[in-house]
């Protein structure tokens, strides 16, 4: 048989320093690429859009803070789907867990203002969880109990959560006929959180480090975590291990589920202050591309959000400054994905020459 020239072999493993390196290179690459193509569409100087992206998302005070809120929203909600993904139950439907936990958030502001910020704040949270965890809960229950497709069932209730949304937003529109909530207790600030340090965004940033933490500790050092990875491996020899792998999968997506749905609380009551069907905004998808990247590790997930937001933030100011199209500046942030994905290939795997490529 012929052998080929090139063939593609798994690595068995790769230093801390050499992934390091291949990320950089590939970073770098990407930058280099990206500099050709905006040369080539606009005739500007590649280094100029580079430095007003860096504007863009940390010019100011109050642009470093929305870039920084951007990369909470994802890293909560990347810490939320590491726990499922390491079971291999792929939960694409953070969006709606989001949603669900925005929508009760949002009616403890309603209905509920009168019990005091502090009661108010903890309740929103307990209760957006339970909601968030309540709806990852059927698709989980499927799962372990008939082997349904887990990636179909959380992706269509993503879009009941859109058509629950829509009907709350027409139940609580203000003004009427508006089709929107408006700001939800904008005189009294009721169930929003409360500023520190000028901004109201360093709550979310402890609750992000918080469950960071928790994650990285629970997933590594916690008998969960453990009976997570086994079945992600290999549910027969979990099974074989004594583990119940329905009650592993349930439980495992149940607190998936739940840290979406407080990721839904950080974006009503710390960020907008009302609900909307674009709440989530597409973050539950952008989430999984952070906590695949980051291989279910919650300090890479900071810096990869950190990454992904920053260039959410430096395209809109390409788009502005350089007067470029948004599918131009989106361009720029495709190259840019690119590239780090693709370094995750020559991570873990690798070229070697075949007999015909060998030297006698």
């Amino acid at each position: 048989m012929n052998e080929p020239i090139l063939r593609v072999i798994k690595r068995e493993s790769m230093s801390f320093k050499g992934k390091l390196l291949v990320r950089a290179v590939s970073l770098i690459l990407a930058l280099l690429v990206c500099g050709i193509v905006i040369t080539l569409i606009t005739g500007y100087n590649p280094i100029t859009v580079y430095v007003t992206m860096a504007q863009g998302a940390f010019g100011t005070k109050t642009r470093a803070w929305s870039t920084i809120k951007e990369m909470l929203m994802l890293s909560c909600i990347a810490i939320g789907l590491a726990p499922a993904f390491k079971m291999k139950f792929w939960n694409v439907g953070a969006e709606g867990q989001i949603l669900i936990g925005g929508i009760v958030s949002a009616g403890c502001m309603i209905y509920l203002s009168n019990i005091g910020n502090a009661g108010l704040f903890v309740l929103m949270c307990i209760l957006s969880a339970l909601a968030g965890s309540l709806w990852a809960f059927l698709p989980a229950l499927f799962k372990a109990k008939f082997n349904t497709n887990e990636t179909l069932f959380t992706l269509m209730m993503n879009y009941v959560a859109i058509q629950l949304t829509s009907y709350f937003v027409a139940k609580w529109e203000n003004p009427v006929g508006s089709n929107t909530v408006g700001v939800i207790n904008q005189s009294g600030h009721e169930g929003w959180f409360p500023k520190i340090f000028g901004t109201q965004y360093f709550i979310s940033l402890i609750m992000v480090i918080i469950l960071a933490v928790f994650m990285h500790i629970y997933l590594r050092y916690t008998k969960h975590g453990y009976e997570i990875a086994v079945v992600g491996e290999s549910e027969n020899t979990a099974r074989y291990a004594g583990i119940s792998v329905p009650k592993v999968v349930i439980r495992t997506v149940l607190l998936s589920g739940a840290i979406c749905g407080v990721a839904g609380f950080m974006a009503v009551a710390g960020a907008s202050h009302t609900i909307s069907t674009s709440t989530a905004g597409g973050r539950g998808f952008t989430a999984i591309i952070v906590a695949w990247l980051a291989k279910f590790d919650s300090a890479t997930m900071l810096l990869i959000s950190l990454l992904l937001a920053f260039l959410n933030s430096g395209s809109s100011e390409i788009a502005s400054k350089c007067h470029l199209n948004d599918y131009a500046s989106k361009i720029v942030i495709g190259i840019i994905l690119f590239f780090i994905l693709g370094s995750e290939f020559f991570i873990n795997y690798k070229l070697v020459r075949g007999k015909k490529g060998e030297k006698k």
